[in-house]
This record gives structure tokens, C-alpha cells and sequence, in this order.
């Protein structure tokens, strides 16, 4: 029996999504012959040829047929305009960003080779308000990464085209996202796959074509990481079906996992044969003996799939198990990346900052260090579900161990650890492990901004490779901190981190606004708080997001304990995720939200700290109630103690 797994168009450029590469790496350890291709990054490879920009222009001439110059986009006024240069330019772009042709950077930092469409007018923004900021990035030597970040804004201008021009569902990292995040009804994706198939869905068909030739499979698996995988995957279905009806398809992943948890419309199952939910190795190896005659239908674990009530009409039903067991993560295999192009991907640039870098600039092997999360109480997190209510780890010597053969596969020391927050305990023995047995690697991962993450410790894991650090200051209000449970305060989190740079690692801060009965003054407070904090240092990139009450956290569950009232919901057929909800604070959160990004976005490329509050934001907003000096001497006193 061979096993095709597939992840669907899109996800990283820079970098496989690992979901295929645990399953295959697991399936090959019980003896199964498991392979693996990815359609979304040679999906967009094949878009980024000559020939595929001549077939868009084509497309753009016709959609835009009746359109004055002056009412065209203006990424497609630029590529019909420069068309000649985008068609001569975008495959020694692309082979440069693949790491294949670095002589080419000299030509690029030229600023007289790429055509630089409107993806290029940031550079223009900035330098109004500091001056070369090219230069104050990348200095005289940078070549290689200046060319970089302007082969990216080359990249970003055709993928714009390509979205406004062409094919509405194409964005780099995402695909039809809006058909399927928290969509109750099918609708909408079902009458786009029923419908006349876009430019890059045909590509799409024709590269699912060639895999199912070469690897003849007798299943295939589809991996669904978010809402903007859901379209990608159900045509890479579509098209198995088309070819062969028999061939039977799986779906799961974090999509399938958190948002499908109350499927009951079987028209999904015109497209697959089974979905699975939580992690994918127990449900599926039971899917496989099913398969082989091994097991009954009643035995799957975890699995929706499509029976017959007694009047032979059809009904989606699911199947739980709990008797059988999760695979312990000692026992889960190490990552296989096999059947993967490494040498293909892209290597980006997309923002003049060194941490945000990290997440599309160079080619990560992923690993986990412990299944679920230590702390699991914040209220605002969907604990309720597997990926983050049930805590496992591995322990260091195995981590090692895999580390160790991923290096002798793919011939690279970068690693990804991808946990929901990495335990401490288990980072320092990994640490010391990694140092003791001579293994040199570089990684970064996700942790909390616990306490002891002393100046000691957080040397110790930059000895042992660490580069990075991302983690939750969230809504940066000691109230509000308190009341999603968060379990650190504003001052802590500034010395952790700060501890943190002062070890050369790099530091990546999640922040929250919008949080239930959270007032304008917390809102403006908070934004000085982060100003005080990347002015002292502390962390070199973060990112606002806006709160979202979902179905399976404590705050949408319990929704009367926050203070907020949930909309009434649609009955659900299909997804089901974020929640929408009244707060009768009544903050104006959407205007907050436009100029907290504004700061944000200038605080990370080192512009507007002197900048007041108000300086950033339409209407006028309170004044700060900060004190000046309250990071600065949050960070001097454990300065002081050590």
C-alpha cells in the first residue's frame, strides 16, 4: 500500500509546512511506504515562469479589456506597462531567491534591473521620514540581503497582479481563505469548485496528474493547515476523483481540527472519503488497517465519514474510539522530508527587520519538543482542543537524536521548533544536551516570558544555538493579563526579554488589542508600553493582532465571565471558529487597531519612538498614563539583582 501525502497550496515559500514530513517520517517507522509532494510551492513556481506571465497578461488584457489606464490596479498598470522587464526578470529573480544565482544581487541592488511596481513605493514611505533606510539596513555590504528584500517587493508586485488581474483566490501564503475560515455553510466553496476552474487551479490539476502517475498511490493524504488550504486541498480531491473514483482521500490538519469539529454537510464527501481530526497518526494508521481489512469501520478513531441512516439517506457521522490511545511523542518517528524539493524554495525577505525575517528567509527543519502546551489556562486559547489540552514530551536525548538525523537528510542546522509554547525545563536539557554531544545547530521556537528565563539560562540556550524567541505580551495591561489568565505581568515580560537581546537572541512579540472590556486609556497604555520596550530593546518585532472570542476557548465557552455577549450563530453545517460577540465598553477598537499597526510598523524599523501617542492615530485618543521610566526601571532593577 503507498501512502501520497500532499500539502495543498498555499502555505511558506521559504520553507515545507512539516505536517507531511512527521507523517511520512512516522508511516515509514510501522513499515509503511509513505511518499510526499508539495503542489504549493512548485503550484507557484510554475506560476512564476516566463511562459505562465505570458498566459497572465493574457488573462489581464481580457478582464481588463474595457478598463482607462488610470482605473487599472496599480500593480497591473505597472506589469502591463514593464511587462517586457517582468517576463525578462522574474526567473533570474526566482532562481536568486532559491539560493542558485547570488552574482545576480549586484545587478538587483542596482535598483535598474527589477521593475519596481507599487510593492516598491514602501521603500519611498520610509525614506520620507529617515532618510536612506536601505543603506541604514543593509550598510555597504549587504548586497546580498538588500537584493533579497528587493527581489521579495518584485515577488509581492506579481503575486498582486495575479490576485487583482487573474485568479481573485491566489495570495502567497494563503488560497481562498475567505471561502472557508468560520464559514457555518459550504456554499461558497462548493459553488467555486463546481464552477469554471481559475488559471492556477488548472496548473494545480495538471501537477496532481503527474504525481499520482509517478506514485501510482493506493491513498492519498491531505494535510489542511488553515482556512487557506481548504479550497487548494478539495481541488487536489476534486482532480483524484476525476482520475479515479476509487482512490480513496483523507483530509486533517489544524483547518480540519479547529474549525470542522461540527461538520454535517455531506456534500464535503462528493470530494473525500474520510476526514480525521487532532493528531494524525493514530486516526490515520487505524485508517490504513481499515484499508487493509484489518479493522471495522467502527474502530476508526476520530474520523467523519459519510453512512446511511435507515432510510438510506445519507448523513455525516463521526467516529470517536477513545479506547485507542495518541502515539507518544517518543514514539512518533523523526520528520522524513524525502520527495520534497529543499533546493526550491524561496528564501525572502519581506520586512527591514531581522526578526520578522525569520519566518520567510531561509529553509527550517521542523521539530516539537513537547505536544500541547504546559501552561494551557490562558482564556483567549482554544484549550479545550488536543493540540493544546494534551501535554507530552519526548525528552532531550531523543530530540537530539532526531536533530541529528534531520542534519544527515537534509544537509541543514536550522531548526523550527514548533511547539504552542516550549516548557522551560525541557529547553535547558535540550540545551545542555545539544552542548555536551558537540551538536551545532541554529533554532528558534515559541516560549512564554516565564520568570525563569533568567540572564543565566537564556546564555545557556544561546550557546546551545538559539537565535530567536517569539512569545505573548498580548493585550501589554497588568489587568487584562490577569484576566485572561495569562500568568505574567507587563514588567516581567520586559525583563525576560530583555534578557533575552542582551544574549543576542533575537526576541518576536504577540500582542492582542481588542480584548473583552478593554477601554481606549489600556489601549493607548499598552501601545507606550511596547514603545517603551522596543526603545530599550527588549524585543525587535512584534505583531497586533485583533482579539477573536473562538468556539472552543474558555472566553467563548463562558462568554458572561468576560463581560461580553456572543451574537446569536448560525446553525452550523460547516466551520465553525471565531464567534462574533457584543462589548458594551463600546471602544472604538477599529480605529485603535489602524494606528497601533501605523506605530508598530514604524517602532520596527527603528522610526517614531520620540513620536507621541495621538501622533499615530485619525482622532484624537487619551494621553498615556505610563510613566516615562517604568521599563527602563523595571529592566535596570534586575540589572541591579544580578
Amino acid at each position: 500500500m503507498t501512502v501520497l501525502l500532499m500539502t495543498p497550496p498555499m502555505t511558506q515559500l521559504n520553507t515545507p509546512y512539516p505536517a507531511t514530513a512527521y507523517l511520512t517520517g512516522f508511516l515509514r517507522s510501522r513499515g509503511y511506504e509513505a511518499v510526499q509532494r508539495d503542489p504549493a510551492i512548485e503550484l507557484f513556481l510554475e506560476m512564476m515562469t516566463a511562459p505562465a506571465l505570458d498566459i497572465i497578461r493574457q488573462h489581464v488584457e481580457d478582464n481588463f479589456e474595457s478598463f482607462e489606464d488610470d482605473e487599472l490596479p496599480d500593480a497591473v498598470f505597472s506589469f502591463l506597462a514593464e511587462f517586457d522587464r517582468y517576463r525578462l526578470c522574474v526567473e533570474p529573480v526566482i532562481r536568486f531567491l532559491q539560493g542558485k544565482d547570488s552574482s545576480l544581487a549586484l545587478r538587483i541592488t542596482s535598483r535598474r534591473f527589477l521593475p519596481e511596481g507599487p510593492a516598491f513605493d514602501a521603500i519611498e514611505q520610509m525614506e520620507a521620514v529617515s532618510g536612506d533606510i536601505l543603506k541604514t539596513a543593509f550598510g555597504q555590504l549587504g548586497v546580498q540581503d538588500k537584493a533579497k528584500y528587493l527581489a521579495t517587493l518584485f515577488i509581492n508586485d506579481l503575486s498582486a497582479v495575479i490576485t487583482q488581474g487573474v485568479d481573485p483566490y491566489f495570495e502567497v501564503s494563503r488560497y481562498g481563505e475567505r471561502l472557508a475560515a468560520a464559514n457555518p455553510s459550504f456554499d461558497d466553496l462548493y459553488n467555486t469548485l463546481m464552477g469554471e476552474p481559475s488559471f492556477s487551479s488548472e496548473i494545480l490539476e495538471q501537477l496532481v496528474e503527474q504525481y499520482l502517475e509517478e506514485t501510482q498511490p493506493s491513498v492519498v493524504a491531505l494535510t489542511v493547515p488553515f482556512p487557506g488550504n481548504m479550497l487548494g486541498a478539495l481541488r487536489i480531491a476534486q482532480t483524484c476523483k476525476s482520475i479515479n473514483p476509487d482512490l480513496p482521500v483523507v483530509l486533517g490538519g489544524g483547518f480540519i481540527n479547529t474549525e470542522l469539529r461540527a461538520l454535517k454537510d455531506p456534500r464535503v464527501f462528493e470530494f473525500v472519503d474520510f476526514l480525521c481530526l487532532d493528531d494524525g497518526e493514530r486516526p490515520f494508521m487505524t485508517l490504513l488497517e481499515f484499508f487493509d481489512g484489518k479493522r471495522e469501520i467502527d474502530e476508526l478513531v476520530r474520523t467523519y465519514f459519510l453512512a446511511e441512516d435507515e432510510n438510506g439517506e445519507p448523513f455525516v457521522h463521526y467516529n470517536e474510539n477513545a479506547e485507542l490511545y495518541d502515539i507518544p511523542q517518543t514514539d512518533v518517528g523523526t520528520p522524513i522530508y524525502d520527495g520534497l524539493p529543499l533546493t526550491e524554495y524561496l528564501s525572502l525577505c519581506e520586512m527591514l527587520n531581522p526578526m520578522h525575517r525569520i519566518w520567510s528567509d531561509g529553509r527550517w527543519n521542523k521539530l516539537t519538543i513537547a505536544h500541547g502546551c504546559y501552561w494551557r489556562k490562558c482564556s483567549f486559547c482554544d484549550v479545550t482542543l488536543d493540540y493544546i489540552d494534551r501535554y507530552d514530551a519526548a525528552g532531550a536525548d531523543i530530540l537530539v537524536d532526531r536533530i541529528e538525523e534531520l542534519i544527515a537528510e537534509t544537509g541543514q542546522t536550522g531548526f523550527h521548533f514548533v511547539d504552542e509554547a516550549a516548557p522551560p525545563k525541557a529547553l535547558f536539557a535540550l540545551a545542555r544536551r545539544l552542548i555536551e554531544r558537540g551538536v551545532v545547530i541554529s533554532w528558534w521556537g515559541n516560549i512564554r516570558f516565564e520568570k525563569t528565563f533568567t540572564p543565566e539560562r537564556c546564555q545557556l540556550l544561546a550557546d546551545s544555538g538559539c537565535i530567536a524567541v517569539s512569545g505573548g505580551l498580548e493585550v501589554a495591561s497588568d489587568r487584562l493579563l490577569k484576566l485572561m489568565k495569562k500568568g505574567v505581568s507587563v514588567e516581567q515580560v520586559a525583563r525576560v526579554t530583555k534578557a533575552f537581546s542582551d544574549a543576542d537572541i533575537l526576541v518576536h512579540s504577540y500582542l492582542m488589542y481588542g480584548f473583552p472590556t478593554q477601554t481606549e486609556q489600556e489601549t493607548i497604555d499598552a501601545l507606550d508600553m511596547v514603545r517603551q520596550m522596543m526603545a530599550q530593546g527588549c524585543f525587535q518585532s512584534a505583531f497586533w493582532h485583533r482579539f477573536a472570542a473562538t468556539a472552543h476557548s474558555p472566553i467563548g465557552i463562558n462568554p458572561d465571565e468576560y463581560g461580553i455577549t456572543l451574537v446569536e450563530r448560525p446553525d452550523i453545517l460547516f466551520a465553525e471558529n471565531d464567534v462574533d460577540f457584543t462589548d458594551p465598553t463600546g471602544t472604538d477598537h477599529d480605529m485603535l487597531g489602524d494606528g497601533l499597526r501605523k506605530a508598530l510598523y514604524n517602532y520596527m524599523h527603528g522610526i517614531g519612538f520620540d513620536q507621541p501617542m495621538d501622533f499615530w492615530f485619525d482622532k484624537p485618543v487619551k494621553s498615556t498614563l505610563v510613566k516615562k521610566d517604568l521599563i527602563s526601571k523595571a529592566i535596570n532593577n534586575v540589572i541591579a539583582s544580578h
